[in-house]
């Protein structure tokens, strides 16, 4: 449909400029929308972004506390129709403090045609399942695609999403292997989705063993501004794919500098953090953004010795193209309140 038609679907059920549609985080996790969905569109995000056919600047943010942030983060995507903004946060230390989880936000959806709001919802269900299929569809591309071992670090909310639907990507899967400091948290993974999963999920005993142990490597912790690093460079090895959620954090920089190929979603993006002091040694040599190659710009894998790190830190796009469809969702099953403006 046009976008004058999509406009005019909307008011069907919005009267546009005098409500919006609140989503709660509730709301939002019981729209049904499937983790294949989720993919493509995500997918379709990182192409779009790669291809300059959308609006997003790099995300700029705001640092009350050490190690914490808030970050601003505006797309406009004209293939969905989709404007709108992301106001996230990161407290690594809520859980101990106040209980709560260490990342939070809201998103405002716009109407692109006249700038009024159509939707405020709940961020985090929304970063869970897109940062996740940013992975998925790293995987596709730069993974082997016969391998058999998948290792997670972080088994928190993103470790959890991951771990979910990652044999979607990598069908030949034989073991999942987790890790986190909190060994509570691997045990609640392994206990909520084992029953669900056919590869065996295997709890480390250490950074050591987990990296050593998967051919392909994803960790979602929390983001240093100077690495801290856990994983020492001779425990990676020929033909591993590293798909980083939080920066070089946890590897040693010459790991990440000896990269056959080194992957960003957002050039952009990764600069302004270096401006911001996030890569102190620098950034090595960038083959692609990620986007190119899932769009078939560029190729990914190439020959099964080939070390790949993909470092994906998120970006609105991705948000923007899963927001429309929840939002369109919605508006069609009834979920949410509609809140005067």
């Amino acid at each position: 449909m046009t976008k004058e038609e999509y406009r005019n679907w909307i008011s069907e059920y919005l009267d546009i400029g005098k409500e919006v549609l609140y989503l709660t985080q509730e709301d939002v996790r019981k729209i049904p929308l499937s983790p294949s969905e989720v993919l493509e569109l995500t997918e379709k995000a990182l192409i779009a972004y790669s291809a300059k056919k959308t609006d997003m600047p790099a995300k700029i943010g705001i640092h009350p506390l050490p190690e914490t942030f808030f970050h601003a983060m505006p797309a406009y995507v004209p293939e969905a129709y989709a404007a709108g903004i992301k106001w996230g946060s990161c407290y690594p230390e809520n859980k101990k403090r106040y209980g709560y989880s260490q990342a939070n936000g809201l998103i405002l959806f716009n109407d692109h045609l006249s700038g009024v709001p159509l939707s405020i919802l709940d961020c985090i269900y929304v970063t869970e399942i897109r940062t996740a299929a940013v992975s998925y569809a790293s995987a596709k591309v730069l993974a082997d695609s016969n391998a058999t071992t998948f290792g997670m670090i972080g088994c928190g909310v993103e470790g959890r999403q991951h771990v979910k639907n990652i044999s979607d990507v990598l069908p030949k899967l034989e073991k999942i292997i987790i890790y986190d400091i909190w060994e509570e948290a691997a045990d609640r993974l392994i206990q909520d989705f084992q029953p669900e999963i056919q590869a065996k999920i295997i709890k480390a005993k250490s950074f050591e063993e987990i990296a050593k142990s998967s051919e392909v490597l994803t960790s979602a912790t929390v983001i240093t501004e100077k690495p801290e690093p856990k994983i020492k460079d001779e425990w990676i090895g020929a033909g591993q794919t590293l798909l980083l959620c939080d920066c070089h954090s946890l590897y040693e920089d010459k790991t990440i500098k000896r990269a056959d190929k080194y992957l960003v979603d957002s050039i952009e993006q990764h600069q302004l953090l270096q401006g911001y002091g996030y890569y102190p040694d620098g950034l090595p040599a960038i083959y692609a953004e990620t986007g190119e190659v899932v769009g078939g710009t560029k190729k990914g894998r190439e020959s099964g010795d080939e070390l790949i790190v993909c470092n994906n830190v998120g970006m609105a796009v991705e948000d923007m193209f899963v927001v429309r469809s929840l939002f369109d969702r919605a508006l069609e099953t009834g979920i949410g309140r509609k809140l005067p403006l």
